[in-house]
């Protein structure tokens, strides 16, 4: 065989070998926390999925993986460093974009981290030069925002899930409207206190409102013990007033129809009527006192009666005023 020849098959078998390299070069793999942009001399032209996927080799086509499943976190107002004299992580303060402007013209310094994902990846790579800097542009006019229409005090104390859901729920509309192509996964505030040069004094209000609110507090539990136990007598005392006036009412009633009854007797037998209410009168009056009876035919024929003191009843108990007497308190008769 001529060295020609074989010199020309070799420079084909090379050529071939080169051919074969650049065209398996095209096969790469997408992890699964991945996703495969395509591109074809530079413009966008599909999606691959995790897996062992093939391109056009370069410089037909290249491909971008990018972390789709990764949450990013973002830090504004502080910055997180390491210290490897203390073997740590130190917190340093941005106050640029820390201090922010209250609804009641307050100043309060703000930490937060916004978390994040690439939810298309197209979108995150192609409609924005800066992505990650555009992201902290916007959350931190979200947060300005949201803290400039709410007063300082819900925003040191009870308002924080407030206004991470705000601030979220608008960064998510604003980066959806620029086309960046992320999902807010969450805003969490750090830190939220007033500034520095101010936090002593503000410290002092915050304890001397502490202190209204237990005593306004103390003065609500008062009241609730006090008042139901007031409505509760005045409910006793009401109660009772009816059922007097409805007993009296009754009684009266009770001897009115008495009256009406013993007077239609009356009516009908004066004579009768009127002894039997003087028989009843005198037995009621006379009945429970310890008396003597003598006729006028019998005092006068024994020679009358002779008077003695009661010495048996000085012993006896003081008659309570307006009771009937017990027994004779002056003097007896005997014959």
């Amino acid at each position: 065989m001529l060295p020609g020849s074989m010199g020309t098959k070799g420079i084909i078998l090379l050529v071939a070998l080169v051919v074969a390299g650049w065209l398996l070069s095209g096969f790469y793999r997408v992890e699964p926390d991945e996703q495969g942009v395509v591109l074809r001399f530079g413009k966008f032209v599909q999606l691959t999925q995790p897996g062992l996927n093939y391109h056009l080799p370069y410089p037909i086509e290249t491909v971008l993986t990018p972390k789709v499943t990764r949450v990013n976190r973002l830090d504004i107002g502080m910055r997180l460093t390491d210290d490897p004299r203390r073997g740590s992580t130190v917190v340093r303060d941005v106050p640029e974009e820390s201090l922010m402007l209250t609804g009641d013209e307050n100043i309060v310094d703000v930490d937060f981290a916004v978390f994040w994902v690439i939810n298309n990846a197209e979108h995150f790579l192609f409609n924005v030069q800066n992505p990650e800097g555009t992201i902290k542009a916007v959350a931190e006019s979200a947060m300005r925002e949201v803290i400039g229409r709410t007063n300082i005090q819900p925003i040191l104390t009870g308002a924080r899930q407030t206004i991470e859901t705000g601030v979220q729920d608008l960064m998510q509309r604003t980066l959806d409207s620029y086309g960046v192509g992320v999902r807010v996964t969450q805003v969490q505030l750090q830190k939220v206190d007033p500034p520095a040069q101010v936090i002593d004094s503000f410290r002092d209000v915050q304890a001397a409102r502490a202190d209204a609110e237990r005593a306004q507090n103390e003065a609500q539990t008062y009241a609730n013990r006090v008042l139901p136990e007031a409505r509760g007598e005045a409910s006793r005392i009401e109660n009772s007033a009816q059922a007097y006036r409805e007993r009296t009412v009754v009684e009266a009633r009770g001897q009115a129809d008495r009256f009406l009854k013993i007077f239609e007797q009356y009516v009908n037998a004066k004579d009768v009527t009127r002894q039997r209410m003087y028989f009843e009168t005198m037995e009621r009056v006379l009945g429970p006192m310890d008396k003597i009876l003598l006729d006028s035919g019998t005092a006068a024929r024994d020679g009358g009666v002779v008077p003695f003191l009661p010495l048996g009843e000085i012993g006896r108990r003081p008659q309570v005023p307006g009771t009937p007497a017990q027994g004779n308190t002056n003097q007896g008769a005997v014959r």
